[in-house]
């Protein structure tokens, strides 16, 4: 496995991780917008252009919805988990 492939599945990995535990924090969701465009320079750099720009997309996806949450009043996360 050469550098490049390495860094693409660290990269693919960390999307993954931070996907499962958004519903953790907020702070998961600006991770996974990270990690996408970590995603998204593999792919620009292994020339699959196509894949570098749908993860640069994912990646502002992401970000819009890591402020809407962060910008959120606390009472909807309660109202979210169902606790009083």
């Amino acid at each position: 496995m050469d550098l490049l492939s390495l860094y693409g599945l660290g990269a693919v990995t960390l999307m993954l991780v931070c996907y499962a535990l958004e519903d953790r924090g907020a702070g998961y969701v600006l991770a996974f917008a990270a990690a996408c465009l970590l995603a998204s320079i593999y792919g620009f750099l292994q020339g699959a252009w196509p894949f570098g720009l749908v993860e640069t997309i994912w990646a502002a996806v992401a970000l819009r919805r890591w402020y809407v949450r962060r910008s959120a009043a606390p009472e909807s996360h309660w109202k979210i988990l169902n606790l009083p």
